[in-house]
């Protein structure tokens, strides 16, 4: 059982997003958030993809990551 929880969200790119309408997450940026929450004692619990809107006609996806400790 976890005593504190921490929420992290990692977006795609806002540029890439509104010049070829979708991009990906970035994979380095995710790894280095995880590499360093991981090195302070926490572990992912869940994780969810979310898709809001971007710009009124675009969307976009973000990475919601739930961690533990």
């Amino acid at each position: 059982m976890y005593k504190e929880y921490k929420i992290l969200r990692i977006s795609e790119g806002g540029c890439s997003t509104l010049l070829f309408g979708s991009a990906n997450i970035p994979e380095k940026k995710l790894e280095q958030e995880l590499n360093a929450h991981a090195a302070n004692g926490w572990s992912v619990v869940f994780q969810v993809t979310e898709r809001t809107r971007f710009l009124l006609v675009l969307s976009r996806e973000s990475l919601v990551i739930t961690l533990g400790r």
